[in-house]
């Protein structure tokens, strides 16, 4: 798989909720940074993230990619993130930065507003 395509898979377990498949995506030594949270390493810290919170609570979550770019190893997206909670969607604005090692990710990182998400969780 090229890079853009690594990614593309690992969104798409993420929105499954398919937790082995994202680690399957993942490289063991993987950092994964929610910039305004704090950063996690390894298979079982992105498990731990992807599994508590938001989407522990959502029925249904979509993670929409509006634009998608790669140089070489890295993979850039600009998406939105949305979650069913309460039959009500919440709606997170995210930008991404990617790089791929081989057929997995090696870095992660989501930069979103805290406040705004905060604010649709009330």
């Amino acid at each position: 798989m090229s890079p853009e395509e690594v990614v593309t898979a690992l969104i798409r377990a993420c929105e499954a909720r398919d937790l082995d498949a994202v680690e399957a995506l993942v490289t063991d030594d993987i950092e994964y940074d929610n910039v305004p949270i704090g950063k996690v390493f390894g298979p079982e810290g992105v498990r731990r993230v992807l599994s508590g919170g938001v989407s522990e609570a959502a029925s249904q979550v979509e993670w929409v990619v509006h634009r998608q770019v790669a140089s070489g190893n890295t993979v850039m997206n600009e998406r939105t993130d949305r979650f069913l909670v309460d039959n009500r969607w919440i709606e997170i604005p995210i930008a991404a930065v990617f790089e791929v090692r081989g057929d997995r990710v090696s870095l992660w990182r989501d930069y979103f507003d805290l406040e705004s998400y905060r604010a649709q969780r009330q």
